[in-house]
């Protein structure tokens, strides 16, 4: 690694991490006026109330990332100016490229720790934490998830889950299980008191099979010695697990595989909710890369507060940062209210700003 890089990322990875335990300090500091004496109470042990912070913090960490990503580049980069470094950088023949890669390569960096937040940590731990809360503290209640129905529209089939046993919904308690044909006649029921997903597979425990003809009625069965199994696979039954979790999970801490899978297999949406769920996944996908974006246009307005004047740059980069998350709340009406297509909504406010940005950092070479 050059003595250069080393340098830059020196001075830019530590008011990165100021800002960032400053962003988290405060939302802790506000989180604890509301639930310190709950946690006191509950007598939780202090690695499950940080992991508590950590899981509840989560879903905001795609906004606070840019942020202090935008503030720390500032802050590097009018030092640099101020200090006459960025001359001297210059005049040594070091481009400016060369200056601002190691502050882009952490912006990078920082995208992919947003894309793992979003679609692995959150969609496992932010649901709990928010569970956790509403419970007041209660472990005890957190064990379950009763009284689920889901509905497979796209293959007539109808699950009603008295319990989910297990966190990720591979063991279910008291299942209902009913298929019609595409006429809306019944076709068949099956009723077991425990369910269990093996290998890709639903296995029901003495499962009780009803078989219906095309009236309706109740049939005898064509498969006796099947059906009188004590433990028996429906391999039909495609659904799975995280189907089930997403019935009591928040759409905005779903993972974008739940997403599109949620968009696949629903079909019966009304177009006002399509609209909203498709622009959601799109926003999601593209929310990481707010990092390098918010990262492209603080760089130089870092080099307008040494050149010029410290508010003027401040200003100019925090304008173009609640501009750009206006932008993208802006085609977020769009999308809902049918204006835009919502696709074109969520990446029209990332295309224009990233080459918006482009060009205010091409300018300062």
């Amino acid at each position: 690694m050059r003595i250069l890089t080393r340098y830059v990322l020196k001075e830019y990875l530590v008011p990165l991490f100021y800002c960032l335990v400053g962003f988290v300090s405060i939302y802790v500091l506000f989180e604890l006026f509301g639930s310190f004496s709950r946690l006191m109470e509950s007598g939780l042990p202090f690695a499950m109330m940080a992991e508590y912070f950590c899981a509840y913090l989560a879903p905001y960490f795609e906004w606070l990332a840019p942020a202090a990503l935008m503030l720390a580049a500032l802050y590097t980069m009018w030092g640099f100016c101020r200090h006459s470094e960025l001359i001297a950088m210059r005049a040594s023949g070091v481009s400016f490229i060369a200056i601002a890669r190691p502050i882009l390569a952490v912006a990078l960096l920082m995208a992919g720790v947003v894309f793992w937040v979003n679609e692995w940590y959150v969609p496992r731990r932010a649901q709990w934490a928010k569970q956790l809360k509403y419970e007041k503290f209660n472990l005890e209640k957190l064990d379950r998830a009763d009284n689920i129905v889901f509905r497979n529209v796209r293959e007539n089939r109808t699950w009603t889950v008295g319990s989910v046993e297990t966190p990720d919904a591979e063991h279910l308690a008291n299942v209902r299980v009913t298929v019609d044909r595409p006429d809306g006649s019944r076709r068949l029921s099956v009723s077991a008191p425990k369910a269990e997903y093996l290998d890709g597979e639903w296995w029901f425990h003495d499962a009780a099979v009803q078989h219906y003809d095309l009236s309706g009625h109740e049939a005898a069965t064509p498969t006796p010695s099947l059906d009188a199994l004590s433990l028996r696979v429906f391999q039909e039954f495609k659904e799975k697990p995280r189907d089930f979790l997403m019935q009591n999970r928040d759409w905005a801490y779903c993972s974008i595989a739940d997403r599109i899978r949620h968009l696949r297999t629903n079909r019966h949406l009304t177009p006002e909710t399509r609209r909203k769920y498709v622009f959601d996944t799109w926003s999601k996908v593209l929310s990481p890369f707010a990092c390098l974006i918010i990262t492209l246009f603080a760089i130089p307005a870092g080099v307008a507060t040494g050149r010029q004047s410290v508010f003027k740059g401040i200003l100019g980069a925090l304008g173009l940062f609640f501009s750009f998350y206006g932008v993208v709340i802006a085609g977020m009406v769009c999308a809902n209210e049918g204006w835009l297509n919502p696709a074109l909504a969520a990446v029209a406010p990332y295309a224009i700003f990233l080459a918006f940005g482009i060009v205010a950092f091409n300018r300062q070479k």
